[in-house]
């Protein structure tokens, strides 16, 4: 994709969270003019970004915050699986009715694009009250573009991990456990299979879509690396210099999926990869130097961080 030259303006609503961040940054590197939008300040805000501090619930702030973008994304969400199914009427306010308020503000602002950040889970029976509501923004999306002509690309994200998460994410999860615990815990068989995606690379794709031919799609970005969570947990204690133990909780896990999050649906995406992409193993040692850095309180070197199975006890 050429870089943007036209000084367009990009709103990023949820731009202080894990892949919002990271979108930001993808976005003002790519030569546009990045404004923020969240509950919370970010912390990776720059000085050439400007960030507003509101709700999306708030239509009002929602619809001032877009005026003149060119092309405004929504990831601001209930996004935690298992949160959504403790809370199903906060997560139809936020994921509906919240995504509503922006897709009506971007309307009103004549943005170009709106891009919304949905899930795998849009295809499958599992995903409890998370699934039910990114289908059912899907199909407002998509009645929009009908009813206003206001074009959107829809971005089905697999499982991402990387920096600047938390324990909501599974990787960062197990990473935590095996350096503070020498542990890890699934909930689960651990066969479920997923296909993880480099949140640096998600993030590039989902600028990336801002190209002519991406408009009114459905994208999957799953990445190319599909394992086994239990070959991902032991990949993870093979690179700890220290022993860690594995244990698998057969918990309830019905609103997961185990191999394929695939059921029937009539809307079929396509699945966009790149090229070149973080490595899974270099994406969980990047991932495992942050971790560190958390947990001990000060700044190390590259060199210091758990990196090799052969200093193992």
């Amino acid at each position: 994709m050429k870089k943007n030259t036209s000084n367009e303006i990009a709103v990023v609503f949820g731009a202080s969270g894990f892949l919002g961040s990271h979108v930001v940054e993808a976005l003002s590197a790519e030569g546009y003019r990045v404004r923020l939008f969240d509950r919370s300040p970010s912390p990776y805000h720059q000085h050439d970004q400007e960030m507003i501090i509101g709700d999306i619930m708030n239509l009002e702030e929602v619809t001032k915050a877009t005026q003149d973008a060119a092309v405004v994304y929504n990831f601001a969400a209930i996004a935690d699986i298992d949160e959504a199914h403790e809370k199903p009427l906060a997560t139809a306010a936020v994921n509906i009715i919240g995504n509503m308020n922006v897709l009506e503000a971007a309307r009103l602002a004549g943005a170009r694009r709106f891009i919304f950040a949905s899930s795998v889970y849009v295809y499958s029976e599992s995903g409890s009250f998370y699934r039910a509501s990114k289908q059912a923004a899907e199909r407002f999306i998509e009645t929009y573009h009908e009813r206003y002509g206001l074009n959107y690309s829809i971005l089905r994200y697999g499982s991402l991990y990387g920096r600047r998460t938390d324990t909501r994410n599974g990787i960062y999860r197990m990473l935590h456990e095996a350096v503070e615990k020498h542990s890890i815990t699934y909930k689960g068989s651990g066969e479920a299979i997923r296909e993880y995606i480099h949140v640096e690379d998600a993030a590039r794709m989902s600028v990336q879509i801002l190209a002519p031919e991406f408009a009114n799609r459905h994208l999957i970005l799953t990445g190319q690396e599909r394992m086994r969570i239990k070959d991902v947990m032991t990949m993870i204690s093979e690179i700890m210099p220290w022993p860690v133990e594995l244990h698998f909780d057969e918990a309830n896990t019905v609103h997961h999926y185990e191999v394929t999050p695939y059921a029937f649906q009539p809307r079929i995406g396509r699945k966009l990869v790149l090229n070149e992409h973080v490595d899974l193993g270099q994406g969980l040692l990047d991932c495992l130097r942050e971790i560190h850095k958390e947990l001990h309180h000060s700044d190390i070197n590259d060199d210091a961080t758990p990196a090799a199975s052969d200093n193992k006890a």
